[in-house]
């Protein structure tokens, strides 16, 4: 990096955006008013508040905290116009069903990233005895009397249908186990929300859950866990620009391949419960990953990871073991000088010294990051357009740069990224 800029200083993360938008969810169950905290201000929590809106729910924010309020709810049906705009809101399905019976909710929508289809909710839902139809362009789902547990063994272990499943399954009848279950720590952190109100629940952060049905849910407060892809995105920039980040508020045990994947490139850390400090003081070292679900290493951090070792030293291998088009924004990268080849889930990576500033675009959340991250580490300013993708996904990130001491301003949806060496 060009001129000496680094990130130093520190940062604190927010609520983990992929937990707080299914505890919100999950409020659906309980008549009366929730409250969740450590909530981001985002926009994919914000739309999230609009669905449950939609559904007669009452949400009203303060500051990080939202309270929801379901004691009556007017409606079943999430509609297109707010789904299409972000793929979780399929996770209302489960809890409206369980406790109305029906539910109606538009085919999800959300990044460009590759297939992710929703045939593992539908499958689970319907050995628990729901009765679903697709048809112009809704999920329609049908439990008039009720939903059964059932012995469920999904076909790859999805985080969404776990939730969905989960939230439906502790109000059925009888028992359900769930099988090859996702394991991320915000599985665990929604288990822990809903026994709160009320749900019996053993496994959760395991490959194998057991639910036991009961009658009736009461609201409850919650504070959402910290956000690990946050986290690991400020860790990685501190490597990139051969920084020294302490991240506050960070979970160690929620992401120690990353921590690992970074001390193989030569970072210094310091992990204590609550805090990560990262420090770079020389080019980092190439490293070859693979995604894999957790606790493998996340596939939210691929193109993260791809923009630091973009300018490390050596050739690196990345392997995309969950979506077969995370590759995508690659072609930004390369508008900047990065050297990527990419074939099938393959991406081969040699490091150059330094990259150079272009105009380049944000096509879903955690590609704006690494564009972000490679604008850090490029000579010259870095114009970011789309920028309202990285908005779903990260909260205050102007202000956070510039605590770091980086050069970042906004202008309508555009983004400006100066040359870090500008600063401090």
């Amino acid at each position: 990096m060009t001129g000496g800029g680094t990130l130093r200083g520190d940062v604190r993360v927010s609520g983990a955006k992929n937990a707080a938008l299914k505890l919100m969810a999950a409020a659906l169950l309980a008549p009366g008013e929730s409250r969740v905290d450590n909530v981001p201000r985002i926009l994919d929590c914000r739309l999230m508040g609009e669905v449950l809106a939609r559904l007669g729910v009452g949400v009203s924010w303060e500051g990080a905290s939202v309270r929801i309020d379901a004691s009556e709810l007017s409606a079943i049906e999430a509609p297109y116009d707010l789904v299409r705009r972000m793929r979780a809101s399929i996770v209302v399905l489960g809890p409206l069903l369980a406790r109305c019976g029906r539910a109606r909710v538009a085919m999800p929508g959300g990044d460009e990233i590759g297939s992710r289809p929703i045939d593992l909710h539908l499958g689970g839902l319907s050995r628990m005895g729901a009765e679903i139809t697709l048809e112009h362009g809704f999920v329609d789902a049908r439990a008039p009397h009720g939903l059964r547990g059932a012995q469920l063994t999904l076909d790859y272990p999805s985080v969404g249908a776990t939730e969905n499943l989960m939230m439906a399954a502790v109000a059925a009848r009888g028992r359900t186990v769930i099988d090859n279950a996702a394991r991320e720590p915000e599985i665990a952190d929604l288990a822990s929300f809903l026994s709160a109100m009320g749900a019996r629940i053993d496994g959760a952060g395991s490959s194998s859950i057991e639910i036991e049905g009961v009658d009736g849910f009461h609201p409850t407060a919650h504070v959402t866990i910290p956000d690990r892809i946050e986290a690991g995105t400020w860790a990685i920039a501190a490597v990139a620009s051969r920084g020294d980040v302490t991240v506050h508020d960070a979970r160690p045990d929620h992401m120690e391949l990353l921590l690992s994947k970074l001390h193989d490139a030569g970072a210094e850390i310091e992990a204590t419960p609550g805090r990560v400090r990262v420090r770079q003081p020389l080019r980092p070292r190439a490293v070859d990953f693979v995604t894999l679900p957790y606790p493998g290493l996340a596939t939210d951090f691929q193109p993260i990871l791809l923009a630091m070792l973009a300018v490390a030293e050596g050739t690196s291998i990345a392997t995309e073991n969950v979506f077969e088009r995370r590759f995508l924004y690659v072609d930004e990268l390369r508008r900047m000088g990065a050297d990527i080849r990419t074939e099938g889930h393959h991406a081969v990576v040699r490091g150059v010294p330094r990259l150079s500033a272009a105009p380049v675009r944000a096509l879903d959340i955690r590609a704006g990051a690494a564009m972000v991250i490679a604008a850090l580490v490029a000579d010259g300013v870095t114009e970011i357009s789309e920028v309202h993708h990285i908005d779903r996904g990260y909260e205050h990130l102007e202000e956070k740069l510039r605590a770091l001491g980086v050069e970042a301003r906004r202008r309508g949806d555009r983004r400006f990224v100066a040359d870090p060496a500008e600063a401090r």
